[in-house]
């Protein structure tokens, strides 16, 4: 039974640490040269899978950037150069790569 709680304490203690991660911008910015070739580029657009405008990415919520890495890194978002770009990357990074673009006139001045 001991056994047992210390399961569910490890368990729950890992949960609990993978919801704080907190972003640091500074970091970020220093993660995000992958990112610059597309987005932030005025009217840039991408023909593969099909045409659509790259979105800019300054000032756009954290919890969003962080959200629509994971999902495209989980493949519930479809696009294959979104998928290995955020394959490639840990969950401290998407938080600081998040953090980065969340401020205001981040990654340039667009």
């Amino acid at each position: 039974m001991k056994q047992l709680i210390f399961a569910v304490t490890l368990l729950l203690a890992a949960g609990a640490q993978a919801q704080t991660i907190q972003g640091n911008a500074t970091t970020g910015k220093q993660d995000v040269f992958m990112c610059e070739g597309c987005h932030n580029s005025t009217g840039y657009r991408v023909a593969f899978p099909e045409v659509y405008e790259v979105p800019m990415l300054n000032g756009q919520s954290a919890g969003y950037i962080a959200q629509a890495l994971q999902e495209y890194r989980s493949g519930q978002r479809r696009n294959q150069t979104m998928r290995a770009i955020a394959s490639s990357l840990t969950d401290q990074e998407i938080a600081d790569i998040a953090a980065y673009y969340s401020q205001p006139k981040a990654g340039g001045t667009h």
